[in-house]
Formats: C-alpha cells, sequence, structure tokens
C-alpha cells in the first residue's frame, strides 16, 4: 500500500504542523485513523471514494508525518484539533469516520461538535468498553517507555518490511498483519513513542480502555450512525459493536465475516460499499440545541 497517489499536504494549527490527504469532489467525509497509525492507512479506501465525495485524512498529532509536541493527547483534544483543520480547510460539516483510537475521536468529534457532524461512521472503534488487547495494556505500565527502545528497533522494523516485501513479491497478500506492522514499526522512531505512550495512557491503563462514550451514546439518537466491525478482531472484541448499537438502536450495525482489525484495508471494496450504502441511504443530521436539552433533561431527572 503507497499513498504516492494522495500527496501530504500540511497546515499549522496552533503552531504545530498537521499532515493530510485530501481527494475528490462531492460530501466530505473526515477518515481518522487508529493509534501508531497514520493517514495512509485509508489510502485503499480513499481510491474508492474520491470519484463522488470529498476525503480528508489527517495524520493525528504525535502519529505519521504530523508534529510531535510535548502536549495534550487527549480525546477532547484530538477533536478540537480535528474541528480547526476543517476550518482552515472551509469545510463546514463532515461525515466523521473513525477506525480504532480513531473512532474514539470522532465519538468526542460528534459531542463536542454536533453541528459539524453530519453522519458517525465507527469501525472497530475504541471507547466502547473496558476490554482490549492485552499488549495495549502493556504500554501503559510504569516504565514502558523505557522498554520500547528496546523492542521496537531499526533492524527490527527492516527485517519485517523486508519479510512482507518477500511475500508481496510472491502473491502472498498478508493485510492483516501487514497493517498491524506498519503501525507498530512506527514506534522505532523515538519521538513517535513517547506520543505513542502519552496517547495510550490518556485512553488505557492496565486493566483495559478507561475512557469510554457509552455514557453519552445517547445524545448521538438523531445522528445517523453507522457500526461496521471485523467478526475476527483481536484488538477490540467484537461485543463492543453489539453493546453499542444496543445503546444506539437507531444505528446501523455491520459485521465484515472473516476480518480482523482493519476492515477498511483488508476488505476495502467490501468496506466501501457498506459505507456508501449508508451515506447513500441517510440524511445528514440536522443539530437541534434544544433536542439535546431535552435528552439530557430526561437522562438526568431517570437517575
Amino acid at each position: 500500500m503507497s499513498g504516492n497517489d494522495f500527496p501530504l499536504n500540511r497546515v499549522t494549527i496552533h503552531g504545530n504542523a498537521v499532515a493530510y490527504r485530501r481527494a475528490g469532489d462531492g460530501p466530505v467525509l473526515l477518515l481518522l485513523h487508529g493509534i501508531a497509525g497514520s493517514s495512509e492507512t485509508w489510502v485503499p479506501a480513499m481510491r474508492l471514494l474520491q470519484r463522488d465525495y470529498t476525503v480528508v485524512a489527517p495524520d493525528l498529532l504525535g502519529h505519521g508525518a504530523s508534529a510531535k509536541p510535548p502536549g495534550d493527547y487527549s480525546l477532547g483534544n484530538y477533536a478540537a484539533g480535528m474541528r480547526d483543520l476543517l476550518d482552515l480547510l472551509e469545510i463546514e460539516r463532515a461525515t466523521v469516520v473513525g477506525q480504532s483510537y480513531g473512532g474514539g475521536v470522532a465519538m468526542q468529534f460528534a459531542y463536542q461538535f454536533p453541528e459539524q457532524c453530519e453522519r458517525l461512521v465507527l469501525v472497530d472503534a475504541g471507547g466502547l468498553g473496558r476490554e482490549v488487547s492485552w499488549l495495549l495494556r502493556l504500554v501503559t505500565l510504569p516504565g514502558a517507555e523505557y522498554v520500547l527502545p528496546a523492542v521496537f528497533l531499526a533492524p527490527v522494523r527492516d527485517c519485517g518490511n523486508s519479510i512482507l516485501s518477500f511475500l508481496k513479491d510472491r502473491g502472498v497478500q498478508a493485510v492483516r498483519g501487514a497493517e498491524m506492522w506498519r503501525s507498530f514499526a512506527s514506534l522505532t522512531d523515538p519521538a513517535n513513542r513517547v506520543a505513542f505512550v502519552r496517547t495510550m495512557r490518556a485512553v488505557v491503563d492496565p486493566g483495559g480502555q478507561s475512557v469510554s462514550a457509552m455514557d453519552r451514546l445517547y445524545l448521538a439518537q438523531a445522528m445517523p450512525t453507522l457500526i461496521v466491525w471485523g467478526e475476527r478482531d483481536k484488538v477490540i472484541p467484537l461485543s463492543h459493536a453489539y453493546r453499542a448499537h444496543e445503546a444506539m438502536p437507531q444505528s446501523r450495525l455491520e459485521i465484515m465475516h472473516g476480518v480482523g482489525h482493519f476492515p477498511h484495508v483488508e476488505e476495502p471494496f467490501r468496506f466501501v460499499e457498506i459505507l456508501t450504502e449508508f451515506l447513500r441511504t441517510t440524511e445528514p443530521s440536522r443539530f437541534s440545541p434544544e433536542t439535546r436539552r431535552i435528552e439530557l433533561l430526561k437522562r438526568a431527572r431517570s437517575a
């Protein structure tokens, strides 16, 4: 997978460089990647979507080609950064599509800036339950930042890349493992490692995910929402998809069988087919402050 057909652009937001890929024309889709990943993960889907949609895929701060400042790596700050990016790009509203950690950012965006969110699409999203891969929990242990440099060595990265290239040349497409490897291979860079640990500790502790959107999903009742999940996800369990769907009965739930944590990479054609069907058959949300106020009052009175 190469993003050469979608070159990186850069803008400066609050003194920090933010890289992003943009293509196409039409309704806007804001595509948010997972932790340790980058906008490159969306390239297969962007190739299919650009004909009918404007696709914007940023590198979140601390990831990819964006800056790695020693600052705030909370979901709220990421959501605010995405609002500022859209403003700079003169985009008023977008359907927000978030995968894994990006799903948590997408939910936070919809919560903080509902007037700018037309639809919400959650792809194997974080922030919907305590359970998460043991590997991610290990990163939050005290002293993990001192162990990671010994694990994520440049020679190890180069060896892994060579193996993947060898398999690809022989027609073996280990897509699921390759995308996970691509994400964690980025941690051979010291600045990436520091940002990764800070981001992880903001949402995960040794017991699992420490931040959950479940208590406020009822506020998204009026927003068209699609939940897409890989049946074989080993990072975030499939049960979280059912849990989110139950909390948002009006949402659509699509389980992609035979797929892991990266549906948009492992099966881009099938993923885009699901996404575009959802986009074609729903109307953009029209946020009403009064509706939110009513829902908040109802929940407060029932507590």
